[in-house]
């Protein structure tokens, strides 16, 4: 039989356990409520920059608010958000690939090689870049899983191979426009320019949206998806939970190949000529890093999606839109970027030390 001592022991003990969790709840407050929305949705941040930056840049020129402006904008940014995908699946599994423009360029040079020297159709000269773009992919994905390579050497050493290939087998020689749009039009397909209403769009655009949209509900919806966000955020939990974490890293370094392969035909559309000496081949890792972790996509990996990415990609096309129709030099377009840069790792490291 319970004694009125009993009785109010328990009473004390109840009130505690609400004045303790009352106490927790206002401890997080403000600062605790963005920490947690911030670590469910990491693209909130990019998402609002983009929207200031739009609204700023739209005061200083109204002309920026013009469709037009904004379908330049997806033009310029379709072929480093093709290659931004292609990283972000890496650095989702704590990886990274400096060999992403690298593969690109090759790939348009094999497929004009193919065509122009070989005669092969170019349909087909098409499948055969994209698949030589996925070996090389494997490559990485191979010597990073099975030799447990760290994944910035092996590609900063692919990256230097395959840039001296490209240049080795091209003999260093330019395909020009006009001669593709002549004898393999096939490989200038998205570079087709249509319009909706006062925009004018290149299939290009779409390639890159739909390749958004693919990635986005893979990562998101399938059990592959969730296996690389395991890999990422803790391969020995992975590993003890059944993922492969070998065969995962191969699979997800092969598909960036592979995307690599796509952004390369999407780049002879948008520039036209087949160059192996075109600067996405250097540009085009640091472009692809950049568009990620605008994009609150966590370096360390496990943490991040694609929108993120894609919106990292277009806040970078604003910005640099936005300073050249206002006039600014072209260097505060580097400037800005990199103070995002610095903003955006130090937004994730903050979430992460909050989180432990």
């Amino acid at each position: 039989m319970a004694t009125n001592s009993d009785n109010f022991e328990d009473a004390i003990k109840s009130r505690s356990e609400e004045s303790v969790a009352d106490f927790d709840h206002h401890e997080k407050g403000v600062v605790g409520f963005i920490h947690e929305t911030l670590h469910k949705y990491p693209f909130f941040v990019p998402l609002i920059v983009m929207i200031v930056a739009i609204i700023v840049f739209g005061l200083i020129n109204p002309n920026f608010y013009r469709v037009n402006t904004l379908s330049v904008i997806l033009q310029q940014v379709g072929i480093v958000g093709i290659l931004g995908t292609a990283q972000a699946i890496v650095i989702l599994t704590a990886g990274i690939d400096l060999s992403v423009g690298a593969i690109m360029v090759f790939t348009t040079v094999i497929m004009g090689q193919f065509s122009f020297r070989y005669g092969i159709p170019a349909e087909i000269t098409i499948i055969i870049g994209i698949a030589a773009a996925g070996f090389m992919g494997f490559c990485n994905g191979w010597l990073v899983a099975r030799l447990r390579l760290p994944p910035f050497i092996v590609t900063l050493g692919t990256w230097q191979i395959i840039l001296a290939a490209n240049f080795i087998y091209s003999r260093n020689e330019t395909i020009r426009s006009q001669d593709i749009a002549a004898e393999a039009s096939a490989l200038q397909f998205w570079g087709t320019i249509f319009k909706i209403g006062d925009a004018r769009v290149t299939y290009g655009v779409i390639a890159f949206l739909v390749l958004v949209a693919i990635m986005a509900y893979v990562l998101s919806s399938t059990a592959w998806g969730r296996h690389v966000y395991a890999v990422g955020d803790d391969p020995e939990a992975a590993e003890l939970a059944g993922v492969n974490k070998e065969r995962v890293l191969i699979q997800v370094y092969t598909l960036a190949g592979i995307l690599c392969g796509i952004a390369g035909w999407v780049a002879i559309g948008r520039f036209g000529a087949i160059s192996p000496g075109a600067s996405t081949g250097v540009q085009g890792n640091i472009q692809s890093i950049t568009a990620v972790v605008i994009g609150g996509i966590s370096l360390f990996g496990g943490r991040g999606s694609i929108i993120g990415m894609f919106l990292g990609a277009l806040i970078v096309g604003v910005f640099e839109m936005g300073l050249r129709m206002a006039g600014a030099d072209a260097q505060w377009t580097f400037l800005l970027i990199g103070v995002l840069i610095i903003a955006a790792v130090t937004i994730d490291q903050w979430i992460r030390k909050v989180a432990a």
